[in-house]
């Protein structure tokens, strides 16, 4: 392997080595973005969502009661314990929080909180109970408490995070963690606070960022090992497939790769087998062109100078023997012109610039038409050529480029014809109104194996060395058809006959 391939092929793995890296430094950014940057905003909106909803279940309840419409002492009392009751029937709602319901002049009628996670409240610190010794009981009417009652009863519904000194001012961070707080004013008939503390999650934030340098460095370590093993394993199929291009280019189109996978490294490996075989065989029928080619212009060209020369220095006085030879010369000379003319006739289909003039007409007819110029060949050699045509069958086609196939199929045909001496031309109209066009021989058949083939340019099988033609005749009828669009094909078997046909359309 050259210097510069090498290198080639290593960059490949450093470029692979380097986008897995790469790549796990993008992922490392946005586990870090997402699991410590927006760890906390996120987690506030969900808490800031929830308490939402609970005041929402509160605030209803608060708003069918009032308390200030009592006429009475004993109806103020059925109303508050109906109130309290009510509310205490959604105290599942309550876990882990805060809260507080105030009245117009800054009293508290209920205030309470449930397992505070971080075990201190800002608004409603625990102090010793008065009545049980040993005990705590909350404090509901702080001065902050207070405040904060005040000041949503003129303000409204509001929300906020604790400690905050727009709000409170005389609320320090340093009485405990931070809470956050969801306020309504239900008709300026009650203040509702509900609260809950926020102080966990910013310790979980700190300590997945001291432990992202950890992550992150073990991340790194196994991203660069598997990159590495990962790339190796990726660039040994190219490897393989360059290293047997290079032998496909040095002649061997034996070499071939094992595709190993059923990846897109495996299709290309068997797209490459698949090309290394169509190289050898195309290889192979180049230097069976040029054999052919050079027998078929050497054999003229050799009859023509022989038989120049002959005349030139022999013949010249005899008029029969210099008619003779002369007309040996002029076919000769016919044959190289029917080479030459047949390889530019190849071309121009295959190339394109041989465009089809399509015109309406009745294939019927032409087939009939062509099959007439064989009546000479067949009576001299005791043929028999049927024309199976039971009614007119229009298409739409280049009419000459018809005459070139359906003559090729039929010489092909006189070419290879059976004992019996028959062959048979069918032309049927069919249920879609396309036409399918037959040619039948009796002969010796295709083999299985050149079947595919038989198409190809100077391709000869059924035994036909030696005989005369230039082995273009299918190809020039393939190129015609594909250049018409027109579905084609050969049904054959060895000691079957043969039969050629294609479908024209309407």
């Amino acid at each position: 392997m050259k210097l510069k391939e090498k290198l080639r092929f290593t960059k490949v793995r450093y470029k692979l080595t380097a986008f897995m890296v790469l790549l796990s430094a993008v992922l490392l950014a946005l586990v870090w973005l997402l699991s410590v940057q927006m760890l906390e905003p996120v987690y506030n909106r969900r808490v800031r969502d929830e308490l939402s909803r609970v005041t929402d279940v509160y605030a209803d309840i608060l708003k069918k009661y009032d308390l200030t419409a009592a006429q009475d002492e004993n109806e103020l009392d059925e109303m508050t314990a109906a109130l309290l009751t009510e509310l205490l029937e959604h105290w599942d709602l309550l876990a882990g929080k805060c809260i507080d319901i105030g009245k117009p002049n800054g009293e508290s009628l209920l205030t309470t909180h449930t397992s505070m996670q971080s075990g201190a409240c800002l608004l409603h610190p625990e102090k010793p109970s008065q009545t049980v010794w040993g005990k705590t009981e909350v404090a509901a009417n702080t001065v902050a408490a207070v405040q904060l009652r005040a000041l949503i009863f003129s303000c409204g519904n509001m929300d906020f995070t604790l400690p905050d000194e727009r709000f409170l001012p005389t609320l320090k961070a340093g009485r405990g963690g931070r809470q956050m707080c969801v306020c309504r004013n239900i008709g300026g008939r009650y203040s509702l606070m509900i609260s809950t503390d926020l102080e966990r999650v910013g310790q979980a934030a700190d300590v997945i960022r001291d432990q992202m340098p950890i992550i992150a460095a073990v991340l790194l370590l196994v991203s660069v090992a598997g990159a590495f093993v990962f790339s190796r394993w990726f660039t040994k199929p190219i490897l393989e497939v360059s290293d047997a291009a290079r032998r496909v280019a040095k002649g061997d189109y034996t070499a071939r790769v094992s595709p190993g996978t059923h990846d897109e490294l495996g299709a290309l490996a068997a797209d490459f087998n698949t090309m290394a075989a169509e190289v050898g065989r195309t290889a192979e029928l180049q230097r069976d062109l040029l054999a052919n080619v050079s027998h078929d212009l050497r054999t003229p060209l050799t009859l023509i100078k022989g038989y120049a020369e002959t005349v030139r220095d022999l013949t010249g006085t005899d008029a029969e023997k210099r008619t003779e030879q002369l007309s040996i010369i002029i076919d000769e000379a016919d044959r190289l012109s029917a080479l030459v003319g047949s390889v530019m006739e190849l071309s121009r289909y295959s190339s394109g610039a041989q465009k089809p003039e399509l015109v309406s007409f009745d294939m019927a007819q032409l087939c009939d038409e062509v099959a007439c110029r064989y009546d000479d060949i067949c009576q001299k050699n005791g043929y028999t050529l049927t024309l199976d045509a039971p009614g007119p069958c229009p298409v739409t086609a280049d009419p000459g480029g018809m005459t070139r196939v359906v003559h090729n199929l039929l010489a092909n045909a006189v070419h290879h014809i059976g004992e019996d001496g028959v062959i048979v031309l069918h032309v049927h109209k069919q249920a879609d109104d396309t036409v399918m066009v037959h040619v039948e021989d009796h002969g010796a058949g295709i083999a299985k194996e050149d079947l595919p083939y038989i198409f190809d340019k100077y391709y000869r099988a059924r035994a036909d060395a030696g005989k005369q033609g230039t082995g273009l005749g299918l190809s020039i009828t393939k190129a015609i058809l594909i250049a018409h669009g027109f579905p084609f094909g050969v049904d054959s078997g060895v000691g079957k006959g043969t039969v050629f046909w294609f479908t024209a359309k309407p």
